[in-house]
């Protein structure tokens, strides 16, 4: 074993084409709980301290698909195009971390495992304490029998057979060596598969059942209801009014209605954006639009309200969150939000990247009582519901 200072960079592969999950989109980019699946893997391993960087391997053709899956996480994500095969990509991406000073290990991690216990990476970063190599496992617990069609043949013996997961943790060189020195024919179907020829031995560490592989397209329901169990909901209300003047335009809801006066504000002034933010940060338990916005900055003067609802929308996205039912409520007399209401329900679903089914638009007038009745501003009341991990 070497002595150097141990680093950690992760490896993270996403560069299948998911065919036997019988869609048109690669499973790495299929949605679970409003994230894509190499989203939800990428979190995982940005979050743990020991985890300094993170490389991931994509398709021919795939960098725009993965830049919008990670585009709520980071501006920026290190992206390496892969190869026909999953040791090409993982090769490609050593080769880069060779070039640009290698780390002294690496985390081999599949996309299509994108829920990872921080125990999980705790037992392998431990294990390159003493060992070169280390990989998750999970015993088997099902009888195994053989069989020929269709016909259970004999039992097949469970002892000492354990299922392998990723991430698998390998010192730099020592996998870098496997790679190039195991033959292109070789019959090994991972990382850890290659340094068998090498001699050298892979510490096993517990796995976890969250791991579990998706390859098939009931396995993306299954991850669904796995996560959802896992998580809270969180409710959070907002309300906000703006005064109505002439000779400004009317923004509600992200949609330009025409009108003979328009909302008056630091920014565009759209009463039920600001409103759904404040509930969405309520709901996140951060502050309020004007804590992260304040009207006193002059780079917001006059700034389109969708800039603080992506925003807002991000922030869930940050925490692991996920954004399950919007309901906004515009107060007014005029004008009338009937003819723009399927409009303002369409444009809050695109700026949230949910279904229009969770997005709720209602108008209500106060019967020509209060500011509102004498038609000196318009109000607005939100409520956003979402889930968040325990």
């Amino acid at each position: 074993m070497t002595t150097e200072r141990r680093t950690f960079v992760a490896i993270l592969v996403a560069a299948g084409q998911g065919s036997r999950m019988g869609t048109d989109l690669p499973k790495q980019y299929m949605p679970v709980a409003g994230r894509a699946v190499l989203a939800h893997a990428w979190v995982a391993l940005a979050a743990h301290p020991a985890v300094e960087r993170i490389l991931v391997a994509i398709g021919e053709g795939q960098e725009r698909l993965a830049r919008a899956a990670l585009a709520p996480l980071t501006a920026a994500p290190e992206l390496v195009a892969g190869g026909a095969t999953r040791r090409d990509s993982v090769r490609a991406a050593l080769d880069r971390l060779a070039a640009e000073g290698a780390p002294s290990h690496v985390l081999i991690h599949d996309a299509a495992r994108p829920f990872l216990p921080a125990g999980v990476l705790d037992r392998l970063i431990a294990a390159a304490e003493s060992h070169d190599a280390a990989i998750p496992v999970l015993p088997i617990a099902d009888t195994l029998v053989r069989g020929s069609e269709a016909r259970m043949g004999e039992d097949v013996a469970r002892d000492g057979l354990y299922r392998v997961q990723t991430p698998q943790m390998f010192h730099f060189e020592t996998i870098m060596r496997a790679h190039r020195e195991t033959p292109a024919d070789a019959p090994v179907t991972d990382d850890a598969g290659m340094l068998r020829a090498l001699s050298v031995p892979v510490a096993m560490v517990e796995g976890d059942a969250m791991l579990e592989k998706l390859t098939y397209s009931g396995d993306l329901a299954r991850a669904q209801g796995a996560l959802a169990a896992s998580r809270l909901p969180r409710v959070g209300t907002g309300y906000d009014v703006h005064r109505l003047v002439a000779g400004k335009p009317l923004w509600l809801c992200g949609v330009e209605i025409a009108h003979e006066r328009g909302l008056s504000g630091h920014s565009d002034a759209d009463v039920a954006i600001h409103a759904l933010v404040d509930a969405l940060l309520g709901a996140l338990a951060e502050g309020d639009i004007g804590s992260h916005f304040p009207p006193s900055d002059p780079q917001w003067k006059g700034a389109p309200s969708h800039t603080f609802l992506t925003f807002a929308r991000d922030r869930v996205a940050a925490r692991s969150g996920e954004i399950a039912h919007v309901d906004v409520s515009i107060i007014c007399e005029a004008p009338k939000i009937g003819p723009h209401r399927e409009a303002m329900r369409a444009r809050l679903a695109e700026l949230l990247e949910i279904d229009p089914g969770r997005v709720s638009v209602k108008a209500t007038t106060t019967e020509r009582l209060g500011f509102t009745g004498r038609r000196e501003g318009i109000a607005a009341q939100a409520v956003a519901t979402i889930l968040l991990p325990e």
